[in-house]
């Protein structure tokens, strides 16, 4: 069945949009929207359809769904009452600069991989879950902070399938997201051993010139410091564990303590001593 483009339609008040509960049990929606659309879905049982994949959930899911992704309403064929929260906005729903922001490194790369589609299990689902029942409650500046914390949630979160869902696109627009991806999941596999751009490139099918630049292009960063990127994040959640700045450092693929604490402070503003003692609160 051909998907319906869906037309949310513009809000001047709002820079997204929650729905509760659309009760379409006996309706096949099976459509698309520009819009990226987070949802969670609570029931006995359900069927989760979104682009080529299909799967059934029990209890309750938690999904992100990439702009023009065609996806099936979560309540279809549920004989009870699905309990939904839909939150539907446009990727650069915050201003097209918000994303290239330090700080919003983590929630940038969570909406890139979100371009498949994304689905969350165990605690990052329950956690996600009770805050998004609670954002509905909330309003204005308050709504937007809720929100934001629950996508900083999900960007942290290592609890999630990648549902391989493709937009519905011109298939160049589809290879290059393919490209990307198998750089991004390189960086994830291996980002504890020396930074390999003759194997990226090589992935990209480019040469190391021709990749240099391309990716710097796409991601708006070099792969270098992508790659210090991942490794800080992964050496921030060790520091979290109390292990030492030492044993941080060298399990997070740095081979230098010097050039760590210098990249460390780059990215987080404090050296790693000041991010262990306060906990990651600054």
């Amino acid at each position: 069945m051909k998907p319906k483009q869906e037309s949310i339609g513009s809000d001047r008040e709002h820079s997204f949009r929650i729905l509760l509960t659309p009760r379409l049990n006996d309706i096949f929606y099976w459509h698309f929207h520009p819009e990226v659309e987070l949802v969670f879905a609570e029931a006995q049982q359900g069927i989760r359809h979104i682009g080529d994949h299909v799967s059934a959930w029990k209890g309750s899911d938690l999904a992100l769904i990439g702009s023009n992704i065609p996806h099936l309403n979560f309540d279809y064929g549920v004989q009870a009452t699905v309990d939904t929260v839909v939150v539907q906005m446009m990727e650069d729903f915050l201003g097209s600069s918000f994303l290239e922001t330090p700080e919003a490194a983590l929630v940038k790369d969570l909406f890139l991989r979100a371009r498949t589609g994304l689905a969350f299990y165990g605690e990052t689902k329950e956690r996600a879950g009770e805050m998004l029942k609670k954002l509905s409650a909330k309003s204005g500046f308050d709504q937007l902070l809720w929100l934001l914390a629950i996508f900083h949630v999900l960007a942290e979160s290592k609890e999630y399938v990648a549902l391989k869902a493709w937009p519905l696109a011109g298939r160049s627009v589809q290879k290059e997201a393919e490209r990307l991806n198998r750089i991004y999941r390189h960086v994830e596999e291996n980002f504890n051993v020396p930074v390999d751009v003759e194997k990226a490139a090589e992935l990209a099918d480019l040469t190391v010139p021709a990749f240099c630049r391309y990716f710097k292009k796409q991601v708006r960063m070099t792969y270098t410091d992508f790659v210090n990127q991942h490794r800080i994040n992964h050496a921030k959640r060790l520091l979290l564990r109390d292990s030492n700045v030492s044993e941080a450092c060298y399990a997070s693929g740095f081979e230098n303590l010097s050039y760590f604490n210098r990249v460390f402070k780059k990215i987080t503003g404090i050296n790693p001593s000041e991010f262990r003692n306060k906990k990651g609160f600054f």
